[in-house]
């Protein structure tokens, strides 16, 4: 089968604890905060939800499904339960999981999310597992995001399989450990890329610049390969730079208070490559990736708010006059 749409990267299960008994601390701007519990103390907690066969390439495979796309997973999993559970519950949301590889004897990751008010704070750990690429014959786009510490080497098999197919498109939203590699380790993966998508603050650590003019730190992403650089800025909205056009996109507004946030940055990246996958324009996957990101933080967890195409345009017809792009 030819797929539309194939993510690549880790899995996990993630366990959301709510917490009761926290505090956060910021400096004046917001932009570094801190949450503080008692130390050496036993701390209350609400509730624990556990979600299995999440993560940034798995909401991906699964976003894209739910839009109708043929969308497969290439992941690697345990033989454990929690590894049967992804494989399970990325089955019932029609992905493609021929290509997640069970390791006999090894553990599935496992997250822990301490969910305080609307906000959450993972505790993350990659299994170390051995990355290979499987046989994903030649699908329309490739999604590749967050994976291992140990998966450098595994880029320049990514990187390889682009150049000899160049057909195929390829998004690319960093995880932790790919931002740490830097861009020179990367570089291959940066000039194949057709779509990039990170957050402003993602953007100045990868570029390694304090710079805060939204324009000048796409052009320079840009200049890394990316030919479309998309950035996304929170609550203040996102922002697109194809060839010498460059466009904003406010927020969809939320019907209600978001109830946790976790996934909404995943939910925008891969709705808005979804989109493009559908033959859609830039313009139109910008009012898209917004109204899929409003859905995901009224649900716990990064997929279950995750909508049809049919349910995003009814979200469409109702938004303000002023909700569309706008070229700056």
């Amino acid at each position: 089968m030819k797929y539309d749409f194939i993510s690549i990267g880790d899995v996990t299960t993630d366990a959301f604890i709510r917490l009761k008994e926290a505090s956060v601390h910021c400096d004046i701007n917001r932009e570094n905060c801190v949450i503080c519990m008692a130390f050496a103390s036993k701390i209350p907690y609400e509730d624990v939800i556990v979600v299995p066969g999440v993560g940034n390439s798995a909401n991906a495979a699964v976003a894209a499904a739910r839009l109708g796309l043929k969308s497969a997973f290439a992941s690697n999993v345990g033989d454990d339960d929690f590894g049967k559970e992804t494989i399970a519950a990325l089955k019932k949301e029609g992905v493609e999981t021929a290509f997640i590889k069970s390791h006999p004897g090894r553990k599935t990751n496992y997250h822990y999310v301490l969910w305080y008010e609307d906000e959450r704070t993972i505790l993350v750990k990659h299994e170390d597992y051995p990355y290979d690429l499987p046989d994903i014959d030649n699908p329309k786009w490739i999604y590749f995001s967050s994976i291992g510490e140990n998966s450098l080497s595994f880029h320049a098999v990514v990187a390889e399989f682009l150049r000899r197919n160049p057909d195929v498109k390829f998004a690319f939203q960093p995880g932790t450990f790919q931002i740490k590699f830097g861009t020179e380790a990367l570089a291959a993966i940066y000039q194949r890329t057709d779509v990039f998508i990170a957050n402003k603050e993602e953007y100045k650590q990868i570029l390694k610049t304090d710079e805060t003019d939204i324009k000048k730190l796409m052009r320079q992403m840009q200049g890394l390969g990316p030919k479309t650089a998309v950035l996304t800025d929170g609550r203040e909205g996102a922002y697109a730079a194809n060839g010498k056009n460059v466009w904003f996109m406010p927020i969809y507004p939320d019907p209600k208070p978001p109830y946790e946030r976790t996934g909404a940055g995943d939910a925008f990246s891969s709705t808005f490559v979804a989109a493009l996958a559908l033959d859609m324009s830039v313009g139109d996957a910008l009012r898209w990736a917004p109204v899929n990101a409003m859905s995901v933080v009224q649900k716990i967890g990064a997929r279950e708010g995750l909508l049809t195409s049919a349910e995003i345009e009814d979200y469409l017809r109702k938004a303000p006059s002023d909700y569309k792009p706008k070229e700056i």
